[in-house]
């Protein structure tokens, strides 16, 4: 049954960094549902308040500010006055107590709304402790709503904060700022004519919808085909106010600080005292020299971690696939449903899912840098770098999401209000090497690089993991650098970000949102690796070929020496007759005591001729395989690719798996995975082992360690991710674009992959 409309919408809204995901975490006691507002990609979280079923808490988008400059700012505006689905009821404005004023701007516009409002006056206890003390009373006093002192991650204020939303307060009065009276003269007439072409605009939000329009175009944009006259009345009393000289833009910004500035001052008090916990730190790990160090020494420390502490874990969960295969297909073996299951859905999906240790990690670290607050410092250490290539560290949260995918970094993106640095993120963004990419660098950097340490700390594969993701994040400042020169020209943007104080990490919400996004990736290897996995077992196992007459000739060959080995070890034991009962009845002794020496030869003989000739049929058995394969329709793609993939020492099953791969990274696993567990009923050798064993027909080794990493670099430039173009589509609203992206990532993969191997190879690496 769908759920009841909920009696209570309450909305939480607010700068970023401010606490509104721990605040929303303890409100609803981490069950939440998590989906997408209505027409756009931008994620919608909501869940029950604690208590209260028919309470329901929406997280609102951070926001600087309701006049809209980028997707997050629209989204909450919409939310708040009604437009995308049910205004809330109640908004919970969460405010930085450090940051009081310019967090205040926004829950100032908010009130504007006519919607009941409540302050949470979060992190107190950081105030408190650099020095500024608040007067709650004072500020509900000034304000005209209640203003709850808090700190959020440690549930103080909570149970106050539930009894003002159980019990709304009544709407604050009227605007109390005042306009710049050129501005203001103007508003009733551009309200006048907003209303009779759109009638259904609601009075109270019309002034908000007047003055935003004039302050941005972003804001103007969507009243273009909607209100043609009113935007084109709208553009002439812009360009009159620019001719006066009149400040329009900043109307609305003076007007307010000019309200907020003496209540704040009036409501808190400044004690000077030493130097904070957060500033000592900061002093180290901001530092120009020793910050991008610290920064890069922890990345690596990070990935040596991943690599190392996730073996134990894949080491099981690869026997739990292997357990599963052996039990299905004992079930009915050789029938082509086992085949399918056990070489298809669960070879495929399983040599993905083997991976998802390391997913775990690489999300709990980066869940551990948010929490702790040392994320924001990140953004601020990259922000000089960033500015040489024509970016702002506004960029780097963005690109730093793109660890985890390039989806949510894509989208993250919309925070900036540049449009130029949106663009341009969004073209580096997949550079980033996200957790598709890391089964791929697993695969191949186990099997192929040296588990020699250096120093006795760092791993050799430690080392080659993090220089996947470094080679990854300089190619996308060369690559912002060049787009920023060459196509976006324009003057570098400012980067502002308050820097949130170090915090211990919340140990449950860093594991829960650690599970919550493994579990996206799980869902999507599901959802995409589940169905390919079978797609794919089909294109390898059709058309059936027939085997090769010399195929058959060497199986009877086979045969017919097995059997001339058993009869030689039947006539051993012919000459002992009396103890042939229990040479076969295989007691080992006869009936006076001792076997005979001759039958212990027999026997031997007879159980030498079953193995070795058993050996030498799964033998003929793996090569009826790769004809087959090689003849099947991903042969016939990979066969097809082979010329243009040759000369990155790349042979036709891998050519097969980078065209399969264009779907999901990941996917390459399950395609090699598949291609060589075709018709294996053991279904549990390593793929990594597989690899490493498969040669040419002439001897030579398919995969060696220059093809690895050859393949490796390819993977780390190439975008094989259909997804990401689709979501880039979405978020620039052009195909141009993403093809742009797919044209560049892709011959910046082929060369950098063919400057390897064939650079290798000239050096003797071969």
């Amino acid at each position: 049954m769908p759920d009841e409309a909920p009696r209570l919408r309450v909305a939480l809204a607010g700068n970023p960094n401010v606490g509104k995901t721990t605040l929303f975490n303890r409100l609803t006691g981490l069950r939440q549902k998590v989906a997408n507002y209505p027409g756009v990609t931008v994620e919608r979280k909501s869940g029950k308040l604690t208590g209260a079923p028919d309470v329901e808490v929406i997280d609102l988008p951070g926001a600087y500010s309701l006049t809209p400059r980028s997707m997050d700012e629209r989204i909450a505006y919409d939310m708040l006055i009604g437009r995308l689905e049910r205004a809330p009821d109640v908004v919970v404005c969460i405010v930085d107590a450090g940051n009081l004023e310019r967090n205040l701007y926004v829950a100032s516009q908010i009130m504007d709304l006519g919607l009941p409002v409540i302050i949470a006056l979060n992190m107190v206890d950081a105030a408190v402790s650099s020095g500024l003390v608040i007067d709650a009373n004072k500020l509900t006093a000034a304000l005209g709503v209640p203003v709850v002192p808090m700190v959020a991650r440690r549930g103080e204020g909570l149970e106050e904060l539930r009894t003002h939303i159980l019990s709304p307060p009544p709407a604050p009065g009227g605007r109390r700022w005042l306009l710049m009276d050129a501005v203001q003269a103007r508003i009733p007439a551009l309200e006048a004519m907003l209303a009779e072409e759109v009638p259904e605009t609601r009075a109270e939000h019309r002034f908000t919808d007047v003055l935003r329009a004039l302050a941005a175009d972003e804001a103007l944009e969507p009243w273009r085909e909607r209100a043609p006259r009113f935007t084109a009345q709208v553009e002439v009393q812009r360009e009159a106010f620019a001719q006066r000289g009149i400040a329009w833009r900043h109307a609305e910004v003076s007007g307010r600080y000019a309200w907020l500035g003496p209540i704040v001052e009036e409501a808190s008090t400044r004690v000077k005292g030493p130097a904070t916990f957060s500033d000592r730190v900061d002093s180290i790990v901001t530092h120009r020299v020793v910050g991008p160090l610290f920064f890069l020494v922890l990345l690596a420390l990070i990935f040596q971690a991943i690599f190392s502490w996730a073996t134990p874990a894949m080491d099981l969960v690869e026997a739990g696939v292997a357990w599963l295969s052996s039990i299905v297909q004992s079930v009915q073996p050789g029938h082509v449903l086992m085949d399918l299951l056990t070489d298809g859905v669960i070879a495929g999906v399983g040599n993905v899912v083997v991976f998802l240790p390391q997913i775990l990690l690489l999300f709990f670290f980066l869940g551990l840098m948010e929490d702790t607050g040392y994320m924001a410092r990140s953004a601020f250490i990259m922000d000089r770098l960033m500015k040489r290539v024509g970016l702002s560290g506004g960029s780097v949260l963005p690109l730093l999401s793109s660890f985890a995918c390039a989806i949510p970094g894509i989208m993250a993106a919309r925070t900036l209000d540049n449009e130029r640095d949106r663009i341009i993120t969004i073209m580096v963004a997949p550079l980033m090497s996200c957790s598709a990419r890391l089964p791929v660098y697993t695969l191949f950097i186990a099997a192929f690089i040296p588990q020699e340490q250096v120093l006795g700390v760092v791993g050799f594969q430690g080392l080659a993991m993090f220089s996947m993701y470094l080679m990854g994040i300089v190619m996308a400042f060369v690559a912002a650098g060049v787009l920023k020169t060459f196509v976006f020209k324009g003057p570098t943007s400012y980067f502002v970000m308050e820097l949130p104080p170090y915090r211990r990490p919340r140990m449950k919400q860093v594991l829960w949102r650690m599970v919550q996004r493994s579990k996206v990736f799980f869902v999507r290897a599901g959802k995409i690796i589940f169905g390919l996995s079978i797609v794919l077992w089909f294109l390898a196992s059709y058309p059936k070929v027939p085997p090769a007459p010399e195929m058959e000739q060497a199986r009877e060959t086979v045969r017919l020496e097995r059997e001339a080995a058993l009869e030689e070890a039947r006539a051993l034991a012919a000459l002992h007759v009396a103890d042939v009962a229990a040479f076969f009845a295989g007691d080992g002794v006869s009936g006076e005591g001792e076997l005979h020496p001759d039958l212990v030869q027999a026997r031997v003989l007879a159980e030498l001729a079953a193995d070795h000739y058993e050996a030498k049929l799964d033998s003929l058995e793996h090569v009826d395989q790769a004809h087959q394969i090689r003849g099947s329709l991903i042969g016939y793609f990979g066969r097809f690719l082979e010329p243009v993939m040759q000369p990155l020492g790349f042979d036709w099953k891998i050519s097969a798996g980078l065209v399969t791969a264009f779907a999901a990274r990941e996917v390459i696993i399950s395609t090699l995975g598949i291609i060589y567990s075709v018709g294996d009923e053991a279904g549990s050798v390593a793929l990594r082992d597989a690899l490493k064993a498969d040669r040419y027909p002439d001897g030579r080794l398919v995969f060696t360690p220059l093809v690895a990493v050859s393949l490796l670099v390819f993977f780390v430039f190439a975008l094989q991710c259909m997804s990401t173009l689709a979501i880039a589509r979405r978020e620039t609203n052009t195909w141009r674009w993403p093809a742009v992206m797919w044209l560049y990532m892709t011959a910046l993969a082929y060369f950098a992959a063919l400057v390897v191997y064939q650079g290798g190879q000239l050096l003797g690496f071969g």
